[in-house]
């Protein structure tokens, strides 16, 4: 299988069938061979008994049922699980992404990079509950992962299948996806992509995901570049409290005269002793911190993915695979 397309759906029945529509006619002609995985994230709409419909008149549909609605980025982790492409390609089912731009993107990929990222750069959304916030989010993103992305909202992105395949994702952490791949190595780029209106239902973002995107970006932060061995880091950072631990120690066990003598203290300094000590310990503790880090990130299998249990799978020609 060459690409898998996964696209979580909420509430979505009106752009389904010309969503699927769309992405045929792209991708016919444009792969050898491809695969569009539905994740249904707890639809009420219809918009699951509709993808099975469809899932027996095309066998190239894989619809993923989630339980309840968990939100994008678990019904993307439930994607990845069961993608069989070489490449992995990830969009919205609002018809606000255009499947035109796939191929572009793979074309991309084909030099030589493993993530590229969609930039709406005419983005067709509403001002302040839309542009503003994802502004924000995307200065921010930048700013502290060092991934140089317009618009890391964007869902439309096209990955090789390690780098979804290997990064364990939970919250709403699917925005940080390039972010995370760049720190496990991966060459991350982006492209101008088109962006339509949204013609059918409503829109499940707002403002209020600001916060969201604050707290998770400091977790992403501290993987991308802690992960990889933070004994290095935590051994590196309690370094200066050795020092200060072995500072203190000289004077409470020696005396320095101002003319140059040291004499060691028969009776030693408790003050300076104690001090020594308690930094000394909190050095060990820093070092320890970091060597269980360490230990916990070899353990877990940082960049192993365990995603959400499905409900079940439904294969085009309406085979289902329990979850």
């Amino acid at each position: 299988m060459q690409l898998s397309v996964v696209i979580p759906i909420y509430n979505e029945i009106e752009n389904l069938e010309p969503l699927h529509a769309s992405l045929v006619r792209a991708l016919e002609g444009a792969v050898d061979s491809f695969e569009v995985l539905y994740v249904d994230d707890g639809s009420t709409d219809g918009s699951r008994s509709l993808l099975r419909e469809m899932a027996l008149l095309d066998p190239r549909i894989q619809v993923v049922e989630l339980r309840s609605n968990f939100g994008q980025t678990a019904a993307m982790s439930a994607g990845f699980d069961f993608c069989r492409g070489e490449y992995v390609v990830t969009m919205d089912g609002d018809l606000q992404n255009d499947p035109a731009d796939i191929p572009v993107l793979l074309a991309q990929m084909k030099k030589g990079f493993d993530v590229v990222c969609g930039w709406r750069k005419d983005r067709q959304d509403r001002a302040f509950s839309r542009k503003f916030p994802s502004w924000v989010a995307n200065r921010l993103i930048s700013s502290l992962t060092d991934v140089s992305i317009h618009d890391t909202g964007c869902t439309l992105k096209a990955y090789r299948s390690w780098v979804v395949k290997r990064l364990h994702l939970y919250s709403d952490m699917h925005r940080f996806i390039p972010a995370l791949a760049a720190g496990a190595g991966a060459r991350v780029t982006e492209l101008p992509v088109q962006h339509h209106p949204r013609l059918h239902g409503t829109s499940k973002y707002g403002i209020s995901r600001i916060l969201k995107v604050l707290t998770d970006l400091m977790v992403v932060r501290m993987i991308a570049r802690f992960a990889a061995h933070p004994v290095r880091y935590f051994g590196v950072a309690s370094l200066p409290l050795w020092a200060a631990s072995f500072f203190f120690a000289l004077l409470g066990l020696f005396k320095f005269e101002r003319e140059g003598g040291v004499h060691f203290l028969v009776r030693w300094d408790l003050s300076y002793m104690t001090a020594s000590v308690v930094i000394g310990i909190t050095a060990l503790n820093f070092f320890l911190l970091g060597l269980l880090a360490e230990l916990s990130v070899h353990v877990s299998g940082y960049f192993t993915r365990v995603g959400i249990e499905p409900l079940e799978t439904r294969m085009g020609g309406g085979e289902v695979l329990d979850g």
